[in-house]
């Protein structure tokens, strides 16, 4: 999270207990998670208008984003298919075989 450790998120919170004090801090987090709520419905209003005034105008966005999709998996597979054309065996799994082969599988003495 944000490359933050747990002794950092420790020492974060002490910090905010010796800064605010223990009564305060429900407060606080009640606070901020009614921000966070009332930003959420504020970018799913604005989503719901841009979906209405494009359906209004006649554009279907959902058609729009499936196109795109479909083309960036048509491109993958079009490049997966050019740069392995064949299936080639890989010369490291035949040599392991051959070693397994040989002298059986390295199993770990107790």
């Amino acid at each position: 999270m944000f490359g933050i450790g747990g002794g950092e998120i420790f020492f974060i919170l002490l910090v905010i207990l010796m800064l605010f004090g223990s009564d305060k801090i429900p407060e606080i987090a009640r606070t901020l998670g009614k921000g966070i709520a009332q930003l959420k419905n504020a970018t799913n209003e604005i989503k719901h208008e841009i979906q209405k005034g494009s359906e209004e105008n006649g554009l279907d966005l959902k058609s729009l984003t499936g196109g795109i999709s479909d083309e960036i998996a048509s491109a993958k597979k079009s490049m997966t298919e050019y740069i392995n054309p064949v299936e080639i065996s890989n010369p490291i799994t035949e040599i392991k075989e051959d070693i397994e082969n040989a002298t059986g599988p390295i199993k770990r003495q107790m």
